[in-house]
Parts: C-alpha cells; sequence; structure tokens
C-alpha cells in the first residue's frame, strides 16, 4: 500500500517514473526526427531535381529569345551579346540586393541579451560585448538578484517523520 512506504521510497519511485519519461520522451523525439529528416531529404531531391529542371528551361529560353532577335534581323552573335548582357544585368542586380540586405544583420542582439541576462553581470561584461553605437549612451544592467540564503529542501523535510512511523 502508499500509505506504508516511506517519503525515499516515494522519492525513489517518482525519480524513477521521471527518468523512465524523459527516457521515453526522447526516443519520441528521436523517432519524429528521423521520419521528419527523411521527408526533408526527399523534398531537398524533389527541390534540387525542379531547380535543374527550371535551369535548363532557362538555358533553352535564352536560345529561343536570342534566336527570336536573329530573326528580327539582328546578327547572331549581337542577339546573344543582349541576352548575356540581361543576364549579367540581372545578376548584378541580385547582388546587390542580396549584399544590402546581409548588411541589415544584426548581429543576434536577442541571443546576447538573453545569454547576458543568464550569466552573471561580471560574467556578461567580460565574456559578451555588446557594440554601442557612436552617440549613444550605454544601458544600465538590472541589477542582480541576491543570493539565496533560505533554507535547503533536505534542511526543510528533515523534521518529519516517515508516513510508516506516522501510522
Amino acid at each position: 500500500m502508499p500509505e506504508d512506504e516511506s517519503l525515499g521510497a516515494l522519492v525513489a519511485q517518482a525519480s524513477h517514473h521521471i527518468s523512465t519519461l524523459v527516457r521515453s520522451e526522447i526516443e519520441l523525439a528521436k523517432a519524429e526526427l528521423k521520419f521528419d529528416a527523411k521527408r526533408v531529404g526527399v523534398a531537398a531531391g524533389l527541390f534540387g531535381a525542379a531547380a535543374f529542371m527550371g535551369h535548363l528551361c532557362l538555358i533553352l529560353a535564352s536560345f529561343a529569345i536570342a534566336y527570336a532577335l536573329v530573326a528580327v534581323g539582328l546578327a547572331t552573335w549581337l542577339a546573344f551579346t543582349i541576352v548575356t548582357v540581361f543576364y549579367l544585368l540581372m545578376a548584378g542586380l541580385l547582388v546587390l540586393v542580396g549584399y544590402r540586405r546581409l548588411k541589415g544583420l544584426t548581429g543576434m542582439k536577442r541571443t546576447r541579451r538573453s545569454l547576458r541576462g543568464l550569466a552573471g553581470p561580471e560574467e556578461a561584461e567580460e565574456e559578451l560585448p555588446e557594440r554601442i553605437p557612436a552617440g549613444t549612451a550605454p544601458r544600465s544592467a538590472a541589477p542582480a538578484p541576491p543570493p539565496y540564503t533560505g533554507p535547503t529542501a533536505g534542511q526543510v523535510g528533515a523534521h518529519r517523520e516517515s508516513v510508516s512511523d506516522a501510522g
């Protein structure tokens, strides 16, 4: 009967149940991850095949455009040069847009702030320096909470009798 078991035995059972639950959750996560990884791999292969076919279509469309310009009356070399210059301009535009997008990166500000909050104030200043823009005043960090000085769990439960001794 549960009333006859000591507090230590109940804690041991709870600990066993918790560790079993954690192991089961880890096994479930592994199984789900394996299933998801397989699906992601198949999807990546399909996207790769689609990208390859799209690239082939772009090449064929480029030839078609160049030969259409030839049919209009341009020299063959000029028609292919026009198509090539068009693609070079588009590539340059994409590089410019990509560069501007990279320029706007924040450098993981929230993660740094979160890690700074986890570390003590002295450790945070040493390990994670924050770049402060010129002309702005630095923020003052919130004071660290005082260390816990109350009784431990063992001290709180030390004066209690076991369940079997009480009955």
